[in-house]
């Protein structure tokens, strides 16, 4: 009769070396790797997408920037092609005056002097120098050269005016409408009522006193208080205002 030989227990493997844990970790290794590498692709290809992105803003950023400086530099250009013209017709216009002096006569020039003189000096009106240009008596230019002294003298003859007034005022002591009469008159001063009218205005003048000094004058004459009245305000003698013919009668004995 045979005997049974006893059964050697097998000894089981770990888990990690079976065959089928193997090939599962495998796979989940390479699942994993996978997974890595693919976001990294994915990474890098959502960057190189981002990049043209940002190289048209770059991009478009300069273009606009190059517009403007180019936009800029026409203005810039346009402006200094304007001021340019802008100061060109002013050196024509000196270059041209200083050509047309050239052209003016020595004569011409002499009477434009000689108007300056009287302006300045005398302080007379444009009609008065231009007589006094022409006349026999005085430069005896001819027509055509005191009148381009006329045309070219700069005078204001408002300001001739009133000094002529002054001067009357303070040797002759007139009364205002007398003032007026004079510096408009044909056979005295020659100024415009525009002219004589501002000299009048502006002059400061004590008509009483002057009333006063006529008064006394014609008092010399041996001349009675009435008579003395009557001149002083009549239209053909002094021409004071009744008030200034009667402070100066009231006074003269003082």
């Amino acid at each position: 009769m045979k005997s049974k030989m006893p059964k050697i227990p097998t000894e089981k493997k770990p888990i990690y070396k079976r065959k089928w844990f193997i090939v599962l970790a495998v796979i989940v290794v390479l699942v994993i790797l996978g997974n890595v590498f693919g976001s990294g692709d994915e990474k890098e290809k959502t960057a190189k997408s981002n990049e043209p992105v940002a190289s048209e803003k770059v991009a478009s950023s300069k273009s606009k920037a190059s517009s403007e400086s180019k936009v800029s530099t026409e203005s810039k250009a346009s402006s200094e092609n304007k001021e340019s013209k802008a100061s060109e017709p002013a050196e024509e216009s000196v270059t041209a005056h200083m050509a047309k002096e050239d052209n003016v006569p020595a004569e011409y020039k002499s009477a434009l002097r000689a108007a300056e003189r009287y302006s300045d000096r005398m302080h007379m009106s444009k009609a008065g120098i231009y007589d006094q240009l022409t006349s026999e008596y005085g430069e005896n230019f001819p027509a055509e050269a005191a009148q381009y002294a006329i045309d070219n003298l700069q005078a204001d003859y408002n300001y001739n005016a009133l000094k002529s007034a002054e001067s009357y005022n303070k040797t002759l002591h007139m009364s205002k409408a007398a003032l007026y009469d004079q510096l408009v008159s044909e056979y005295g001063s020659q100024f415009t009522a525009e002219e004589a009218q501002y000299a009048v205005d502006n002059l400061e003048a004590d008509y009483n006193e002057n009333a006063l000094a006529k008064a006394k004058a014609y008092r010399d004459m041996d001349m009675s208080n009435n008579a003395i009245y009557d001149q002083l305000i009549s239209e053909y003698g002094e021409q004071f205002t009744p008030e200034e013919a009667q402070y100066a009668i009231d006074h003269l004995d003082a």
